[in-house]
């Protein structure tokens, strides 16, 4: 039997944590083992259950999601934060994944979405749902497309060869965190949702050659 994905559930809302337990106990392979009012409540409570993958919402009292996801992978570098939110704007998502979040979905998702990137969230993999990916895209475009830099496309190039985030890391003596970021500037350059679509589409332009 697969081992079960434990998570915990950030949120201010009653009904939207209730909703989130009822869909994700309905899968086999998750357990959720904690919920959250507040983001000093994530935090703590992440300190004393060790999640594989925290839901965080952004906007909470005492504490907010950001600060939250900040502290949260400050102290638990293993552990693995989707945001999951109403809110799409810049000022929302940028920050969100600067201070270590691996994924981003809004909260209109449909079920399947919210599976995959808990599970993609679980190995470490960034998954962006596709208006927010469309979103970094849309930033990141000058008059022109911007092109993807060196380092993005040594990054690329490696995924495309299978390799993990640590195997990139360690490959190109940078931080898993770095190596993160660097996706997550990919794929909204590429205007793309996660890993696969990106070597996809870069091979599609003939920014690699396999």
């Amino acid at each position: 039997m697969t081992e079960r994905i434990s998570l915990l559930i950030a949120d201010d809302h009653p009904v939207v944590r209730a909703g989130l337990r009822g869909m994700l106990e309905s899968q086999p392979d998750f357990e959720v083992v904690g919920e959250a009012t507040t983001g000093k409540e994530a935090v703590q409570l992440t300190d004393r259950l060790h999640p594989k993958v925290i839901l965080m919402d952004l906007r909470m009292p005492e504490m907010d999601g950001v600060t939250a996801i900040s502290k949260i992978k400050a102290e638990h570098p293993d552990i693995y934060v989707l945001v999951v939110t109403t809110y799409d704007s810049d000022a929302d998502i940028l920050p969100a994944i600067e201070n270590g979040a691996t994924g981003y979905l809004l909260k209109d998702a449909p079920r399947e979405e919210l599976f995959q990137a808990i599970r993609s969230a679980a190995q470490g993999k960034p998954l962006l749902a596709p208006a927010v990916a469309a979103r970094l895209m849309e930033r990141t475009r000058g008059p022109a497309e911007e092109a993807l830099s060196g380092r993005e496309i040594e990054v690329l190039a490696l995924v495309a060869k299978g390799a993990s985030n640590k195997e990139i890391a360690n490959q190109l003596w940078i931080s898993e965190a770095t190596v993160k970021s660097h996706l997550l500037h990919i794929f909204g350059k590429l205007g793309v949702a996660d890993r696969t679509a990106a070597v996809t589409k870069a091979l599609e332009r003939g920014i690699l050659r396999l």
